[in-house]
């Protein structure tokens, strides 16, 4: 884990491992889902590898975004800590709730507007649905399937509209957001085929690496990071079946795999 401080940079994306993501846009410092505990369990998860780049490094952060905050391989211990000291969280309403006051709920199709120190205006942050399961799963009084889920798209003048899936299994969806918000150019997946043998059949509760090369197709993006493939040990599938499934469907060429805590554009 370094603790040089992490570079500035114009509109780029790095993940530092889990689904924990730093995004450089509009001069504003985003982090997603931030996980910065050491290995070790975590209830019935255990987390076998910390972050690339520890919370020190990051320096000044504008905007924490949590898709959910019930499962710890998207918000562990010092991730929470982290998120609720940021100056802003932006969540799905029932996590927000949970958070702190600075945090701001979002349902489904809502967005929140953050001014840009570059003088572009403001960032825009649409909340979008996701399913963290099977799409035949149970769902909870509020909807859900296993718990509230948030995936985001970022867009505002002069930058590329990024779409972060959140802890989503559902192609269905992902043609939803493509439908509802045409022009998207990169996407930053959750991966990995989580699956937990008690919950839905040990299905796959995030996408898949071939869902993930379909999310791609359908998004149109020209750019896409995976992220949420290693770092737990309910993750069945990694980097090596991501690769193979977009070699497979012809896509190689829109996957942007670099070392974690390394920078990737985001600009296609």
């Amino acid at each position: 884990m370094t603790s040089t401080e992490l570079s500035r940079q114009d509109c780029a994306v790095t993940v530092l491992g889990g689904p924990t993501a730093v995004i450089d846009m509009g001069g504003l410092r985003l982090v997603s889902d931030p996980t910065f505990d050491e290995p070790g369990p975590h209830g019935y998860l255990t987390k076998t590898a910390g972050p690339a780049v520890g919370k020190s490094a990051l320096g000044s952060v504008d905007l924490v975004l949590v898709s959910h905050d019930q499962h710890p391989d998207n918000l562990d211990d010092q991730g929470r800590t982290f998120a609720e000291s940021a100056p802003l969280v932006i969540a799905g309403p029932l996590s927000a709730a949970r958070l702190g006051e600075r945090a701001v709920g979002l349902p489904s199709w809502t967005s929140h507007s953050v001014p840009r120190p570059d003088g572009g205006g403001d960032l825009t942050v649409l909340a979008v649905p996701a399913v963290h399961g099977p799409e035949d799963g149970e769902r909870d009084a509020d909807g859900n399937v296993n718990c509230e889920v948030r995936g985001f798209v970022l867009s505002g003048e002069g930058l590329p509209t990024v779409y972060i899936s959140g802890d989503n299994a559902s192609i269905r969806t992902v043609t939803e957001v493509s439908r509802r918000v045409p022009g998207i150019s990169a996407a930053l997946l959750h991966a990995g085929a989580a699956r937990v043998p008690t919950k839905f059949d040990g299905r796959p509760l995030s996408m898949d690496s071939r869902r993930a090369a379909a999310a791609a197709a359908v998004l149109d993006a020209q750019v896409v990071v995976p992220a949420h493939y290693d770092g737990w040990m309910h993750f069945s599938e990694g980097l090596d079946d991501l690769q193979s499934a977009f070699h497979e469907a012809g896509l190689s060429s829109l996957l942007r795999v670099a070392p974690h805590g390394s920078w990737v554009s985001l600009r296609p």
